[in-house]
């Protein structure tokens, strides 16, 4: 066989890089529409949201949003499946097993209070979900692989906590993390009726700190054996 010319060797390369360019261009343009699609169904509810105004702010038109993800149904799920996976993910950034039990948890707690402080949108997105009584989060299957690496890894630490004497032993991981994310969603979710119920910006910087030190104090208080 003749070895390929140098003529041939370049329409191949424009073809290889115009693939790789449609495919940046796709990915970028589902980056584009989930974006939009956040910004409405956190604001307006599944119900509320349009597509004709995700599109407009996602900046493209809806038969590339029904060819991404066939229908508003799917891509609400997809933006659900997504907000969790941002979560998760972060979570896993903290590397919890290097660190001793009580500084692992402490670093949890921080974290998750403080996703809830930067994420407005996640709660907004989660108090929607709880409001449809989990319709679409309840047909997820990526859900059950998303939380169960976190709820083993608490248990590792509980045990760990426990062997070091430093942990009870009835602790339940689930029950745990219900605890911590509690802590931090109902400050976030409830601040603006709390604030005024109480007549005391709980927004201000000091107030967010010092809960932050409350919910991790509250945790392991609840988690460290009695002395």
């Amino acid at each position: 066989m003749d070895p390929q010319s140098p003529d041939d060797a370049e329409p191949a390369a424009q073809q290889t890089a115009a693939v790789k360019g449609r495919a940046r261009d796709a990915t970028r343009t589902q980056a584009a529409i989930l974006a939009a699609a956040r910004y409405e169904f956190t604001r307006r509810g599944f119900e509320g949201a349009r597509i004709d105004a995700i599109a407009k702010r996602a900046k493209t038109n809806k038969r590339m949003l029904y060819h991404y993800f066939e229908h508003k149904e799917g891509l609400y799920k997809r933006v659900l499946v997504e907000a969790y996976r941002e979560i998760r993910h972060g979570e896993r950034q903290l590397k919890l097993d290097q660190y001793d039990p009580v500084g692992a948890v402490e670093k949890l707690v921080r974290f998750t209070f403080r996703h809830f402080l930067r994420s407005p949108w996640f709660i907004a997105l989660l108090t929607n979900e709880n409001l449809l009584r989990a319709k679409y989060l309840k047909t997820l299957p990526e859900m059950h692989g998303l939380h169960s690496p976190l709820v083993e890894q608490l248990r590792t630490l509980i045990t760990r906590g426990t062997a070091d004497g430093v942990f009870r032993k009835d602790i339940d991981p689930v029950q745990l993390y219900i605890s911590v994310a509690a802590l931090g969603y109902f400050y976030v979710s409830n601040n603006a009726t709390l604030s005024v119920i109480f007549e005391s910006d709980l927004s201000e910087t000091d107030k967010v700190d010092a809960w932050e030190e409350h919910a991790v104090s509250m945790v392991l208080n609840h988690l460290k054996t009695k002395t």
